[in-house]
């Protein structure tokens, strides 16, 4: 646990995201060889990690908010919609299939990465207005795609922020609020949903494991301030281009796991 949470937090405050892909498979591996009953192996694994990935997105956007790189607008008005979309998502997580959502969730992936590695930084960004009906559908996507997953949908969000005018420091520094809220959201979801199926699992509160959260939080939370002020020494044009490959790893990683499903 004390091995991952450096590059957890690290690559949490330099792309803007909560964690998450990192935390969930490797809590997953470690729940297992702790003898964690199989059938709540995944839900426990998730809860953690929304639950280490509030204070973690918290640090990042303040971090962020000094580089005046959060747009709260932004974050305001789509958030909202993304937050209705992770209490769907966690509802419905408790007994979801995942093998569909993982591969549609690997394919979107992969074309925003290909997207990100194509796409050349604007001299000027000028911030397209979005849509009501666009943040509405995008909104609940996201969010529904986040929640039984465990992350912060910044992978999902940087892309889409892009793509209406945002500079890629700006787009990260408001995913990364909008991570935040849905960890929040997430985490009492999961919380509340564990405590209803009366799961009793050690050293936990519903899907929420208290000795993994009180290991990462130090150290995610010291990392995250560190990837976050990196970002901002880093050429804008680099960064797209890194967050492009690290997608493209995520999607490579995913469509694997779907072919052992």
């Amino acid at each position: 646990m004390v091995l991952t949470a450096f590059p957890v937090g690290f690559v949490a405050g330099l792309f803007g995201i909560g964690g998450g892909l990192i935390t969930v498979p490797f809590l997953y591996y470690i729940f297992g060889l702790l003898n964690v009953d199989p059938q709540y192996l995944m839900h426990l694994a998730v809860g953690t990690s929304f639950a280490i990935i509030i204070p973690t997105s918290m640090v990042s956007v303040l971090t962020h908010h000094k580089y005046k790189s959060v747009d709260f607008q932004i974050v305001k008005n789509y958030g909202v919609y993304v937050i209705l979309g992770v209490i769907i998502g966690t509802i419905f997580a408790a007994s979801l299939k995942t093998k569909s959502l993982v591969l549609f969730f690997s394919i979107i992936i992969l074309f925003l990465g290909i997207y990100l590695l194509l796409l050349k930084e604007r001299e000027q960004n000028i911030i397209i207005n979005m849509k009501l009906y666009l943040k509405v559908i995008l909104g609940l996507l996201v969010g529904f795609i986040s929640a039984p997953m465990g992350i912060g949908g910044a992978i999902m969000n940087v892309p889409i922020l892009k793509f209406f005018g945002y500079s890629i420091n700006k787009a990260i520094g408001s995913a990364a609020a909008i991570g935040f809220l849905i960890a929040l959201f997430g985490a009492s979801g999961f919380l509340i949903t564990g405590n209803y199926l009366k799961t009793e699992l050690p050293l936990s509160i519903g899907f929420l494991n208290i000795p993994a959260f009180l290991i990462f939080i130090p150290i995610t939370t010291f990392m995250a301030r560190i990837g976050a002020k990196t970002v901002h020494k880093i050429d804008k044009n680099k960064i797209s281009k890194f967050f492009g490959i690290f997608l493209l790893i995520i999607a490579t990683k995913f469509l694997l796991e779907y072919l052992k499903l």
